[in-house]
């Protein structure tokens, strides 16, 4: 029967150390590997409102998109946005809402199908410099079990916008056209949980609500001040708001400087969730561990 102090076999006690270590750095490092994330593009302008409803019941969809920085990997767990509703209508009767998160062209987009640098322009529109991808990073929809919940408030029963873009998203070179006129409707706020949270590493992102109304009618997503000051948060560089439909896509254009002329825009929203920091601790145990298996593997070879 063997000795209760004999010492242990070798690679049975390194093993045994490796583990003991990790699992004391991992516990150590934890509660100081996060902190809190916020994020806005501060009040409400009344300058432009835009269209942005996913596509259901055969309505046409439209995509408006703002972008946000991200300086190292975050994790959402909230969101709000804040538009125009047709006067008096239901809150009730808001049927679905998208969250999209699009990163920047030219990620996740094919750029043989434009002209090449510097403009990157296609027969639909001048330029994709600075606009959001062909396609979404991740999205998340209230349908669909468990990715996301919300809740709407009126924030004023009646808000008028001085322009607005809703059908005139024109593939060039019929894209100027100055915006559709002054809209007045529910000034509503959007409070969005992700059941799901979303985890984005860091990035420059564009973020894209779209509502869907039981009856058909629109969601106008309302602009911000540009540019950022506060209570908003500035960062740099603040790309001005995009706008698609279905028709237009996988192409994007500038609300300001391609519909309306002569301005940009930013749109209303924040971000709310948790900033993923890589704790020094797990990092010098990772490196410790490293040199400890180099020196074994130089050990066990004489």
């Amino acid at each position: 029967m063997a000795s209760l102090f004999e010492h242990p076999h070798p690679s049975r006690s390194w093993a045994v150390s490796l583990i003991s270590v990790v699992a004391s750095v991992l516990a150590m490092s934890a509660p100081c590997s996060a902190s809190p994330f916020f994020f806005s593009t501060g009040n409400v302008d009344g300058l432009v409102a835009t269209a942005s409803r996913p596509d259901t019941g055969g309505v046409l969809e439209i995509e408006s998109a703002d972008d946000f920085l991200l300086a190292n990997r975050t994790t959402l767990t909230q969101a709000t946005f804040i538009g125009l509703l047709p006067s008096g209508f239901p809150l009730a009767n808001i049927a679905q809402v998208v969250i999209e998160i699009y990163r920047v062209f030219p990620l996740d987009s094919d750029v043989t199908r434009t002209s090449g640098a510097p403009t990157f322009s296609t027969p639909n529109v001048p330029t994709r410099v600075n606009s959001p991808s062909d396609v979404e990073f991740v999205g998340r929809d209230s349908d669909v079990s468990g990715d996301l919940s919300f809740t709407a408030q009126v924030l004023a029963a009646s808000f008028t916008a001085a322009n607005s873009v809703v059908n005139g998203i024109n593939p060039t070179p019929n894209q100027l056209t100055h915006g559709e006129g002054p809209v007045t409707g529910e000034e509503v706020q959007f409070n969005i949980s992700f059941l799901n949270p979303i985890t984005l590493p860091a990035d420059h992102y564009f973020f894209v609500p779209q509502v869907s109304l039981t009856d058909g009618q629109n969601f106008l997503w309302l602009s911000a001040t540009r540019p950022l000051v506060a209570p908003g948060t500035p960062f740099a560089p603040d790309l001005q708001s995009w706008i698609r439909n279905e028709n237009l896509a996988p192409d994007w254009l500038r609300v300001g400087t391609d519909i309306v002329g002569g301005t940009t825009f930013n749109a209303a929203f924040t971000l709310t969730g948790v900033v993923s920091e890589p704790g020094s601790l797990l990092l010098v145990a990772l490196a410790f561990l490293g040199m400890a298996a180099g020196q074994r593997r130089r050990s066990t070879a004489r």
